[in-house]
């Protein structure tokens, strides 16, 4: 039989960390779209280094390989936090995690204002028994995961290199949910290729950003 003081410490247990739980649940207060981009009316307002070209009858930005691009928004509503979307096209053999100073690893990152927020690989390279390039992502680097894991979209043919066969180009949706104060930003995005042994580098491995989303939160 459970004693009266066992039952009643296990309660007060119970109660405690519910407690704790409740008191550590943030609310959403309000959320508000800021900015939204597909670049199908071809908006480059706010861009730096930014370029259009279509893709599989799409108006994409890019391609790039290890220059950034970045957009600045002004005027931001009230917020303590902004939640930052990123639908990305990677094109072509990007070789993901391999830190062999040759072929990788394939790095992209994205951040704001000075500060790097994201830094992941991806990869395109079929995947064997015996031979597999894994990347990070879904996660950050480093992580041991198949190539195109956490992909929406991997049926689009390369852009250059593999420009005639199918499954080399992966699209990708990034969201991340960032503290942030002031009435304007700055993000960014880059990556860090690697591919010594090809003389075009930017025809090996490339990306391009399909949509960016921010919306501006309120959370307490």
């Amino acid at each position: 039989m459970i004693s009266a003081f066992w039952r009643r410490t296990y309660w007060v247990f119970v109660v405690g960390i519910f407690v704790v739980l409740t008191a550590c649940t943030d609310t959403l207060e309000r959320s508000e779209v800021v900015y939204d981009n597909d670049f199908s009316t071809l908006d480059l307002a706010g861009f730096e280094n930014g370029k259009l070209f279509i893709f599989q009858r799409d108006t994409v930005a890019g391609f790039y390989h290890n220059d950034e691009v970045s957009v600045r928004l002004e005027n931001l509503p009230t917020h303590n936090m902004l939640k930052v979307t990123t639908e990305i096209l990677v094109h072509d053999s990007w070789d993901g995690n391999p830190d062999d100073g040759v072929s990788g690893p394939d790095y992209w990152f994205f951040g704001l204002d000075n500060t790097e927020i994201f830094r992941t690989t991806f990869s395109n390279s079929p995947c064997e028994s015996l031979f597999c390039l894994y990347q990070s992502f879904p996660n950050s680097f480093f992580r041991q995961n198949t190539p195109k894991s956490g992909a929406i979209q991997t049926n689009l043919p390369g852009l250059c290199l593999f420009g005639a066969f199918s499954n080399y180009t992966t699209r990708y949706r990034i969201e991340e949910i960032i503290p942030h104060t002031n009435n304007e930003v700055k993000i960014f995005w880059n990556s860090e290729l690697k591919q010594e042994e090809n003389p075009d580098p930017v025809c090996d491995e490339s990306w391009s950003l399909a949509r960016v989303t921010v919306e501006a939160l309120v959370v307490n």
